[in-house]
């Protein structure tokens, strides 16, 4: 099986847009523009608004409708109606935390990007079998880290990583100089208490800090 030639946006270019995609938890609708307007300033551009609020999807639709240089993907995409979902709202790619056959088959048949979630070399055989070959690797630091999906680079250089999952400040530079991680996520760049407080400036600057350091 191949993947769509449909899609919006290759994996391969959404992997190449920067080293860490923000993983963001968004409660509230009015926060959506404030959050990604603080991130694109840091020029963050890949953002990944996970579905696991009531208001995610608004978010996500916000964010389309008036940040269109902001590239908005949904994650926590577990089903075909999720994925579905998210296109209706406006998502430009989508991210699972784990695969099943029919997820896979729906995001070949899908006009924007999945990018499945695997833990275990056989789900990656699952994905490579459906044609994918950008993953994420999660949750990465509970699965192994970087001396497992260094492990998995041998029998599959040509797989390439998203992983998230206990990544931060201390070890994001350990995971990017591995060949086959291109890019990670994190959701330390958007902190709880800087959305409770509103302080999107601290959220830019946090942003800054991250790329200069990975750079």
């Amino acid at each position: 099986m191949t993947v769509s030639k449909n899609w919006q946006i290759m994996p391969k270019d959404l992997f190449a847009m920067g080293p860490i995609v923000p993983v963001l938890v968004i409660d509230r609708v009015e926060d959506a523009l404030p959050i990604a307007e603080a991130l694109l300033a840091a020029d963050v551009k890949v953002l990944e608004v996970t579905l696991r609020t009531p208001s995610a999807l608004d978010v996500i639709s916000a964010i389309a409708k008036e940040l269109p240089e902001a590239v908005i993907g949904s994650g926590t995409v577990t089903n075909r109606q999720q994925l579905q979902q998210s296109i209706d709202a406006g998502a430009k790619f989508a991210i699972s935390p784990g695969l099943t056959k029919d997820l896979l088959q729906a995001g070949n048949e899908s006009e924007i990007a999945l990018i499945p979630g695997i833990s275990s070399i056989s789900e990656l055989m699952d994905a490579s079998d459906f044609g994918y070959d950008h993953l994420k690797f999660f949750p990465a630091e509970a699965s192994g880290g970087v001396n497992a999906i260094k492990s998995i680079g041998g029998p599959f250089p040509d797989i390439k990583f998203c992983p998230t999952g206990g990544i931060n400040l201390n070890n994001v530079r350990d995971y990017l100089a591995l060949p086959n991680v291109i890019c990670c996520g994190g959701s330390w760049l958007v902190p709880n208490q800087a959305v409770v407080s509103k302080n999107w400036s601290q959220i830019t600057q946090l942003a800054n800090e991250a790329i200069a350091f990975v750079k």
